[in-house]
């Protein structure tokens, strides 16, 4: 029986670090290291490994995984395994989500413990990634799941999955939809499909997007008595700092401080200005609360409503959508669809 072809794409990250002469971890393995450390590999998948760069994750651009994306397109294989950084593996691979729209698996995992320490997860992480890549079930279903991320024998949608921690060795979890599958001996145990409308209509404005130019989009966390002096500034400047949008992490079900409502109405008119829940998700309310920083008002005046979007995410998808040069009616339905 022939063995499923999966190629290995490394980053970068703690999975791929080694020690310097004075004991602090520095990148330095490549992928064709990662696969070795792991010989079962070979039993379950022919595995072809390509070094990407040696980057972390905490220095990796929009512009890189862009390029990955593309690089992934061009491959011939029955599965992909990208490994990288967990620094910020949240957004990475909701971006590749958001780029790649393929009929085999896409599995991005990383490592907490590095190679150095005792246990490391770097080895069994990216065995049990290319076990789901591997797996039938998750082949048949590959396009309905998407990218995946596979961390500690648990399988998240890459829409969903947030790092929760940031040391301990369980630091991912999908905080609002849970697993889609678990890895149990040799096995994969499905648990849910996700729910891919708001993707579907995201990619559907985004079109067969081409890596265009970079649109940096603040991000600005609403926080107690916040007054807006950062919006202010961004305001002031002719170039708005360098940003061509902003995601702004409310309070509550989608309220800002009054005092920073006027400065915050101002900078919708001003760019693109997404609302985001800062507890990290769940849809947002639309038409409950009234006054001059509820909901009801900031939707009326002009803000982009994000819906259940983790602020970090919200940051990609309008960054990815600047990038493409949508309209503002185009973004707000992008956005329309995950409230």
């Amino acid at each position: 029986m022939t063995k499923p072809r999966i190629h290995v794409l490394a980053l970068g990250g703690t999975i791929a670090t080694r020690p310097d002469a004075a004991g602090a971890m520095q990148m330095g393995l490549g992928a064709d290291d990662l696969v070795a450390a792991v010989p079962t590999l070979g039993k379950i998948a022919e595995i072809e490994a390509e070094t990407v760069s040696r980057v972390g994750s905490h220095s990796l651009s929009f512009d890189q995984i862009h390029a990955l994306a593309s690089r992934i397109r061009a491959l011939e294989a029955d599965g992909i395994v990208v490994t990288q950084g967990t620094d910020t593996l949240e957004e990475t691979g909701f971006l590749l989500d958001l780029l790649l729209d393929l009929d085999v698996p896409v599995v991005v995992t990383a490592a907490m413990r590095n190679p150095a320490l005792t246990s490391p997860d770097g080895p069994g992480n990216l065995l049990a990634a290319v076990r789901v890549a591997t797996d039938p079930w998750v082949r048949t279903h590959a396009k309905a799941l998407g990218v995946m991320a596979v961390m500690l024998d648990e399988v998240y949608a890459a829409a969903d999955v947030l790092k929760v921690h940031p040391t301990r060795i369980n630091a991912f979890a999908s905080t609002q939809t849970g697993p889609l599958a678990a890895l149990v001996e040799d096995r994969v145990v499905p648990l849910s499909l996700p729910v891919r409308d708001a993707i579907v209509t995201a990619r559907r404005r985004l079109g067969n997007t081409v890596p265009g130019k970079a649109s940096p989009v603040a991000l600005l966390w609403m926080a107690l008595d916040e007054p807006g002096g950062l919006v202010e500034a961004m305001l002031a400047a002719p170039d708005r700092l360098g940003y061509r949008g902003a995601v702004i992490a409310a309070m509550g079900g989608g309220h800002t401080p009054e005092r920073a409502t006027d400065i915050l109405v101002r900078l919708a008119a001003a760019m693109p200005a997404v609302v985001s829940p800062r507890a990290g998700g769940g849809p947002l309310l639309e038409k409950t609360y009234g006054g001059p920083s509820s909901e009801i008002a900031l939707r009326k005046a002009g803000l982009i409503w994000g819906g259940r979007l983790h602020p970090l995410k919200a940051r990609v998808l309008l960054e990815t959508c600047l990038r493409a040069g949508l309209d503002r009616p185009a973004i707000i339905d992008v956005f329309a669809a995950w409230n």
